[in-house]
């Protein structure tokens, strides 16, 4: 291809570029007071932060479409030529223009693309799929990347993704951490009151968010601060998938009126998915574009539909609106679109960007990278620390809100620990006492690794809101790996004390304080390696119910392959991996060395009054524990522990560079 351009404007054209600008001629609006203490913008939009820009969205022939991929049976009989799956056109030709100060309703039965429209405008498609020659604003090739529109365009999803435990506050709060990070701290908390306000959110400001099992703040207002987070750092572009969606008739035309307000006030662009709106919803819309099958049947106001209508024939019954109406009589405006004016304002498709060659995209996107580069080179390690600091601190709260997490770990601990001594109080020294500690170790390690499966619906509700935090840039999954580990250590910590003191010291184990204190250490290093598989199963687990089945599985094959209940040697030699890896034999070794190591010569057993018939040194043996392997064990169960991390990390950073929330 040797130029990326935008062709002369044809509503059946057959390019299929989005184009996002703003005319550099437009006249300015009203000077509004400043806002440069409210966000730090993208730096190609700094020069126009202070007054009122008139910005303008036009898309032009967009289409999309869905590759299907074959299945097993599929690939399996191709020889019986089985028709392979077409290709699903979910978006064919779609052009429109949105300016600023404007909102315009996508409509449309369910199915048309409404949803994959906003997505692909927001940016959230693969990089294969987006051609940076195709984006621009005022005229200037700015992006690069989808990853910069999604950091942009402030993009709504249908579903309110936030964390219940937090109050409003706290959620502007932390937003505003993340995406205004040049920011002082008084400047974020004005532009969190200011928004706050502007959002009449002011009332419930202290109230916590909630959810389904946590009692909070109402639909409307949940979905307000959804559109608060997204909009904390102030986009000239806001889109919106179904926000009344859920919500009755009154909380809905709440929505739509704030919307309607901040678009007039801030001079915003905004688009927005809708199901048949009210009479009441309608004044506040200025546009509407009507899909159906993927493609454009009305692209104007109310008024111009109700003539499109009457061409066709039609009267538009009293109890009912044009669109209402217009839903009803779909295939016959699809069929007539071509002979209709589904374009109401064609003055708007008149100037174009200039043409851009493949050379000078190259070169700007080069030259933008190595801005970045440069702006962000010593930025990077400090702003990283930032995210790590505000991650810890919204963890610190979750935790201690969770009530039925907190005092869950803490009184699991407590009644295990004394439960399972109260079954061994003061094991005897003999040979029946060997085999009492050894099931004593081997339960407490069932006990303890099991014990962290009560986190997994937790991280699953933390999933969401991290893919959508993630996805627009607002941190990195490292840092919420780091976060999430900086935290969780020294309350795991606190778990491993009060479960080992009543069970070390009522059993009666090694009584060297040297040999109490590694064997609460490597009980912590056992939760740990717990709390990390339970966070890698649920980075790869769709739901609750498949994620507790995948653990009860991979503990149970652990536990079977520990060794303890078919030695090394019975093991098939296919199955001899899962005990290299089971989580269970390096702690079971290790709490044996600790427990006997120092015991190795005296005798547990005496045969004739003289003769001893087991030692310390046996018990050993009978595990092939010849050499003080602890501290080798303890690396390896530390080495479990961040190998599970780093999957965990991996698998989110994936998910979060392709999320479509």
């Amino acid at each position: 291809m040797a130029a990326c351009f935008l062709p002369k404007p044809t509503i059946n054209g057959e390019d299929d570029s989005v184009i996002l600008f703003s005319t550099s001629s437009s006249p300015q609006g009203s000077t509004s007071p400043s806002s440069s203490s409210y966000h730090s913008p993208p730096p190609s939009l700094s020069s126009h932060h202070h007054s009122r820009t008139s910005h303008k969205l036009t898309v032009r022939n967009l289409s999309y479409t869905i590759h299907l991929k074959g299945s097993i049976p599929d690939s399996f009989f191709h020889l019986a030529q089985k028709p392979k799956p077409k290709p699903v056109e979910v978006l064919k030709s779609v052009s429109f223009v949105a300016r600023s100060s404007e909102i315009v309703a996508i409509l449309g039965p369910s199915g048309t693309g409404k949803s994959s429209l906003l997505r692909i405008i927001s940016g959230r498609v693969n990089d294969k799929d987006f051609d940076p020659c195709s984006v621009t604003i005022d005229d200037h090739l700015m992006m690069r990347s989808p990853d910069q529109l999604r950091k942009i365009c402030g993009f709504v999803a249908q579903e309110d993704n936030l964390l219940p435990l937090l109050t409003v506050r706290e959620t502007l709060i932390f937003s505003a951490k993340f995406r205004l990070k040049e920011m002082s701290s008084k400047e974020k908390e004005e532009r969190v009151e200011s928004l706050m306000q502007e959002l009449g959110l002011l009332h419930v400001a202290d109230s916590f968010v909630g959810d389904e099992e946590n009692r909070g703040i109402s639909g409307g207002e949940r979905k307000r601060v959804s559109i608060g987070v997204d909009m904390i750092h102030d986009p000239p572009i806001l889109l919106l998938d179904e926000p009344t969606s859920g919500l009755d008739s009154s909380s809905a035309l709440q929505v739509i009126e704030l919307l309607a307000s901040m678009a007039k006030a801030r001079g915003r662009t905004v688009l927005l998915s809708i199901h048949q709106p009210s009479y009441r919803i309608l004044r506040y819309i200025s546009k509407f574009l009507l899909l159906s099958h993927g493609s454009v049947v009305h692209n104007g106001s109310l008024e111009l539909l109700e003539e499109n209508i009457q061409r066709l024939g039609f009267q538009i019954p009293t109890q009912l609106n044009a669109l209402e109406f217009a839903m009803e009589i779909m295939p016959a405006l699809e069929a007539s679109t071509p002979k209709l004016a589904v374009v109401e304002d064609k003055d708007s498709y008149e100037s174009y960007p200039r043409v851009w060659s493949d050379e000078e995209c190259n070169r700007i996107q080069q030259r933008d990278y190595d801005d970045d580069d440069k702006r962000m080179g010593n930025f990077w390690f400090f702003s990283n620390l930032l995210e790590i600091m505000f991650l810890c601190s919204r963890f610190w709260k979750i935790i201690y809100r969770t009530k039925q997490l907190f005092l869950a770990r803490t009184m699991q601990a407590i009644v295990g620990g004394l439960g399972l001594a109260s079954v061994y109080v003061k094991v005897r020294k003999d040979e029946e006492g060997v085999a009492e500690r050894l099931g004593l170790f081997a339960f407490s390690l069932s006990f303890l690794l099991s014990s962290t499966v009560e986190a997994l619906p937790i991280y699953l509700q933390e999933r969401r809101v991290l893919m959508k935090e993630a996805s627009r840039g607002a941190y990195k999954i490292s840092s919420y790996m780091i976060a999430n580990t900086i935290v969780f250590m020294p309350f795991l910590f606190a778990v491993s004390i009060l479960f080992a003191v009543p069970v070390y010291w009522i059993v009666g184990l090694n009584p060297s304080i040297s040999a109490f204190a590694f064997f609460t250490f490597v009980v912590w290093l056992i939760i740990l390696m717990a709390s990390s598989l339970v966070l890698f199963l649920s980075a790869i687990s769709p739901d609750f119910i498949s994620g507790n089945s995948l653990i009860c599985t991979v503990l149970g094959s652990f536990f079977l392959f520990s060794g303890y209940f078919i030695p090394k040697d019975n093991i098939p030699k296919y199955w001899l991996f899962m005990y290299y890896v089971s989580l269970y034999r390096y702690p079971l070794d290790t709490l044996l060395t600790n427990e006997y190591w120092s015991l190795r010569n005296e005798c547990f057993s005496w045969r004739l009054g003289n003769m001893c018939i087991l030692s310390g040194n046996d018990v050993l043996k009978s595990r092939g524990l010849e050499k003080d392997t602890r501290w080798i064990n303890v690396g390896i169960m530390f080495g479990f522990f961040l190998f599970y991390r780093m999957l965990c990390w991996i698998i989110l950073a994936r998910k979060a560079a392709t999320t479509t929330i």
